[in-house]
């Protein structure tokens, strides 16, 4: 069966940067800029608060787990009042050992592990604009083990490192996920594969992008009328169910495109479009470049990414 998490999760194409220890006691309290990437922390043992802007502050226990897809502005801290301590993740020096806040002596009122990774798709704002900005969880295990799994292989300096830490993120991406109360997100992905019409519907547009969907098709998929289904889909998932397909395909596309090797007329067919034209005419309007020049801009992006300086 197609799961439309695990394919926006592959096309997000998830890649581990930082981990580390943070731990805490008596006053103290730590002001993060927004940071846009990814960020993500276990508590390992005892409790803090963790104010997200634009969310209810939480307080975070032992084996609490919490993601932020896009890492807004927050505030953590213990239960004590106390200025913050302001801090730019995009400028700030990753330590190297366990960070400590507050009281430097003795046993720490809060230990957790956390970090942050980065996606590599061009694509991530629009595909993460359909997870909830804040996913909170208690009693996963598995969440916490996983966890340290990344720290601990971060640390290392061994053959196979970045193949395993990709594999450990996109695992620790689907654990949360799934495990994420979807009832009560805001609409998105979760929300809609929540629901059991709506998760059909979902399911059969990434099963079978190929086909040249129409609203009564994908009315039937999920077994409603047309102005039922639509008025559904908008209140699950957030957008309408035709811009979904459309951003949908364009991820692929821009995916295929990027990859190489394939002719035009493959990649419009790999995406529903009868022509390479049509296709063409859709990519310019949606991406504002037409594939072409798109690819030519991918390839130079790369050759500077991959750039290796001239040996001596």
């Amino acid at each position: 069966m197609t799961d439309p998490l695990s394919d926006v999760i592959q096309l997000l194409r998830p890649r581990a940067v930082f981990s580390k220890g943070i731990s805490g006691a008596g006053r103290w309290a730590v002001r993060y800029a927004e940071f846009g990437q990814p960020g993500f922390c276990a508590v390992i043992e005892g409790r803090c608060r963790l104010a997200v802007d634009g969310e209810p502050a939480v307080v975070l226990e032992e084996g609490d787990f919490v993601l932020l897809p896009a890492t807004p502005a927050f505030t953590m801290s213990g239960f004590e009042p106390t200025p913050p301590l302001r801090i730019d993740p995009k400028t700030a020096v990753p330590p190297d050992g366990e960070i400590r806040y507050g009281r430097l002596a003795g046993p720490p009122d809060v230990r957790q592990f956390g970090g942050y990774f980065s996606f590599g798709s061009p694509d991530a704002a629009l595909l993460v604009s359909l997870l909830p900005r804040m996913i909170h969880i208690r009693g996963i295990q598995r969440l916490t083990q996983l966890v340290r799994l990344v720290g601990d292989e971060a640390a290392r300096d061994d053959i196979g490192r970045d193949l395993i830490l990709e594999r450990l993120v996109d695992i620790l991406l689907i654990e949360a996920l799934r495990a994420a109360p979807a009832k009560a997100a805001q609409p998105g992905l979760l929300r809609g594969l929540a629901d059991p019409r709506i998760a059909a519907v979902l399911r059969g547009m990434h099963g079978d992008v190929e086909r040249s969907w129409t609203i009564p098709d994908l009315a039937r998929e999920a077994g409603m009328s047309r102005s039922a289904f639509f008025d559904r889909f908008v209140r699950m998932v957030g957008v309408r169910p035709m811009q979904y397909l459309l951003a949908w395909r364009m991820a692929i596309a821009k995916n295929l495109l990027r990859s190489g090797g394939i002719g035009l007329d493959e990649v419009a067919r790999r995406v529903g479009y009868g022509s390479a034209s049509a296709f063409s005419t859709a990519f310019s309007r949606h991406v504002g470049l037409p594939p072409g020049r798109f690819m030519k801009r991918s390839d130079a992006q790369n050759e500077n990414t991959c750039a290796l300086p001239a040996g001596n």
